[in-house]
């Protein structure tokens, strides 16, 4: 079926006559006759405002157009792509080119594909496309994942009295999880319904097609931006760290990133894009850029409120069906990497009673551990943070002592702990607050934490 694929075509948006449904339409053609047709939708929480111009929705709208498309071409992976709803000029075109190739390095790795000359957006020299102008309110959407890195955000933003609204963007069902945060936040939400075309699990099952990650914080960023125009905010903020530079693997020369549209690269990259061809008036950044992970989960477990309610566990946020009851499933890369994290800073009486169990007791999870400390294999495929902030982390719980006699810090000691030298100058670097260059000036106060 892969094969048989000749082209993927980008065919139409709309806007459905409630002001709140956005369509998007694409076709894949194959050499057997047969057209497969896929629609994507965007469900909004609010009707449009009269008041945006046609040519500023247009413009955020070609653009998500083609970053919703990614989760249909990546199933077929054909070389030729069709554009029936924009043209491109050069410079974008590059942008598509990169998004495609970077944001799917991960996917290419593990279907062990050769994705060079794969992907070519077409491009065509008489489009000169121009940023739309328009007077937005001076305040700020929030991105809010349920996870302990938004909540730092919206703490630190609420304590420098910044008028925010949290933006959450939910795929094909409610996120009770995220909901439930909301009334501890005590801000307001905002909520985005994603609706991938239920076809797409079907051919997933049937294994004919490709499966595999996708740029997920790409398509966040272009839903964000379309969120703050129709609702006339000046910003969209995430809460992107600077261990999302770090990558996992090369492959065919390429570093494979599974966090790359989560990186300072592609934070730059996609404000570069925004300004030059939607708006200069709509600024995207993440407040925290300049902070490793193991800073933030410092800084979040001052927030005790959110520890019964928060989860960073990717479970609860699966696509096709609701997640798990459990907050943590206690099996994966981010499970052990927090629980990890926050033993650093919280008691073994309050992590065992937060994850419903002690992961440094499951010799299961040793490999994976090794994994993270970067002692075995590759760095996990998950949103993880660097071996130097693992190694240090596993450090500060050894001299902490509470779970001194479980396997996995046996092994860490065993391993690892001989061979580090200079403690303190490696906590120092793993601690400091980095460049806040990517932050607007009328943020960079709140980082002095």
């Amino acid at each position: 079926m892969i094969s048989q694929a000749t082209y993927f075509s980008f065919d139409s948006y709309h806007i459905g006559e409630d002001k709140c449904t956005l369509s998007f339409l694409y076709s894949v053609s194959f050499n057997t006759g047969v057209v497969s047709r896929f629609v994507d939708k965007i469900i909004l929480p609010e009707a449009i405002r009269q008041t945006v111009s046609p040519n500023l929705l247009g413009a955020i709208l070609q653009p998500l157009h083609l970053i919703l498309g990614i989760s249909y071409w990546k199933m077929f992976c054909p070389k030729e792509i069709k554009i029936f709803s924009c043209q491109l000029n050069a410079e974008q075109a590059a942008f598509w080119n990169t998004v495609y190739t970077r944001g799917l390095g991960e996917f290419f790795y593990r279907n062990e594909l050769d994705f060079k000359a794969l992907i070519s957006f077409p491009l065509s020299h008489d489009a000169h496309p121009k940023p739309i102008h328009f007077s937005p309110q001076n305040r700020s959407l929030v991105g809010v994942s349920g996870g302990k890195d938004s909540l730092v955000a919206v703490e630190l933003l609420k304590q420098a009295k910044k008028k925010i609204t949290g933006l959450v963007i939910e795929t094909n069902h409610e996120y009770p999880l995220v909901h439930n945060l909301f009334p501890k936040m005590g801000i307001k939400g905002l909520f985005v319904r994603h609706e991938i075309d239920e076809k797409v699990k079907a051919l997933n099952d049937t294994g004919l097609v490709l499966n595999g990650h996708i740029p997920i914080s790409a398509i966040y960023a272009f839903i964000g931006i379309l969120t703050a125009i129709i609702y006339d905010y000046a910003y969209f903020i995430v809460s992107n760290e600077k261990s999302a530079n770090f990558g996992n693997a090369m492959y065919h020369g390429l570093e494979v990133n599974h966090q790359w549209s989560k990186s300072e690269k592609f934070e730059m990259f996609f404000r570069a894009y925004v300004n030059d061809f939607i708006t200069s008036d709509v600024t995207y950044f993440s407040i925290l850029r300049p902070f490793t992970e193991l800073k933030i989960v410092e800084l979040f477990s001052k927030y005790q409120l959110y520890f019964p309610h928060f989860s960073s566990c990717n479970k609860n946020f699966t696509v096709f069906k609701k997640g798990s009851s459990k907050r943590w499933c206690g099996k994966c890369a981010k499970c052990a990497f927090m629980f990890l994290m926050l033993s650093a800073f919280v008691s073994r009486e309050e992590m065992i009673s937060m994850f419903g169990r002690n992961l440094f007791a499951d010799h299961s999870l040793i490999p994976l551990y090794k994994q993270l400390l970067g002692i075995k294999d590759i760095k996990p495929f998950d949103c993880v943070g660097t071996f130097e902030e693992v190694a240090v982390a596993f450090y500060m719980v050894h001299e902490k002592g509470e779970f001194k006699d479980e396997p996995v810090i046996k092994m860490f000691k065993r391993l690892v702990l001989p061979g580090m030298k200079d403690v303190s100058k490696l906590k120092n670097h793993v601690f400091q607050v980095g460049d806040a260059h990517t932050v607007p000036d009328e943020f960079k106060a709140i980082l002095n934490v």
